[in-house]
């Protein structure tokens, strides 16, 4: 796809026609989406509108009910099992608050995607990448040993980013990274995922309603309403959007507190 620069623009996700379907209850209907590699893109609507079903969905979590999802170029959907295991080697999935096992320490947590993908790495390196993970999303080396519930909520969050990077993805799935953090960790948060895919060429899909981050970490936005993607732009173009709920969410107050903070 080319943009409006005429600069060629690589899909690494091509989502079709998806549809979700929950018994009579219609999530998505018809919807279409594309997210750029070297991209940040932030997804937002209002409650009910699919955001961490579609980012499910396209990380394999949940199959829709029709329509096609492709990744590299993959059909995720109906890729036989060796084809599909190849391409879920290049993502990671960060859900809220971590969602780590709380039987397992940091160190291990970190370690389950590389025992489940990676069963041949020698434990030492298994163990030695790891480590450079949690010290890679600002986590001092001791906190390896620590367990979930040891942790601050702001902790168990990079604990969990660290788990999504371990198996170097190119993409990472980020739902709702700094829901419950105070403004000062989300903002800390925020700065960690921009270096991260700055310094790794990271492609990310960010599910998010905190205008915070999608003003200072989103090159896009991608606005889920009325069961498909209503509109994709950068924030500027946002403001632009003659649409009830897209004019009351980036024109309301938090959103110009948001702007001017920037």
């Amino acid at each position: 796809m080319t943009n409006v620069a005429g600069e060629m623009r690589e899909a690494v996700v091509e989502v079709r026609g998806l549809s979700t379907r929950f018994g009579d209850h219609v999530v998505h209907d018809g919807l279409d989406l594309d997210v750029y590699r070297g991209e940040v893109l932030g997804v937002v609507g209002g409650s009910g509108t699919g955001k961490s079903v579609l980012l499910r969905e396209i990380a394999g979590l949940m199959r829709p009910s029709a329509g096609t999802i492709r990744v590299f170029g993959t059909d995720v959907l109906d890729a036989p099992q060796e084809a599909r295991r190849a391409v879920e080697q290049r993502w990671g999935v960060m859900f809220q608050d971590g969602a780590l096992f709380s039987s397992l320490d940091v160190q291990q947590n970190v370690e389950a995607p590389m025992r489940e993908q990676l069963p041949e790495l020698a434990r030492a390196t298994r163990e030695a990448l790891a480590r450079l993970k949690v010290v890679m999303v600002g986590l001092p080396e001791n906190a390896c040993e620590k367990f979930p519930s040891e942790l601050s909520g702001g902790m168990r969050k990079r604990a969990g980013l660290a788990r999504a990077l371990a198996l170097d993805p190119e993409i990472v799935f980020l739902d709702e990274p700094t829901a419950g953090l105070d403004p000062i960790g989300a903002a800390a948060f925020d700065t960690l995922i921009r270096k991260l895919t700055d310094a790794l060429g990271l492609t990310v899909f960010l599910v998010t309603h905190d205008l915070d981050s999608l003003h200072a970490i989103c090159d896009r936005i991608a606005v889920l309403a009325e069961k498909r993607v209503l509109v994709t732009g950068t924030m500027t173009d946002m403001l632009k959007v003659d649409h009830p709920w897209v004019r009351e969410y980036f024109h309301g107050p938090r959103a110009r507190a948001a702007l001017a903070g920037g």
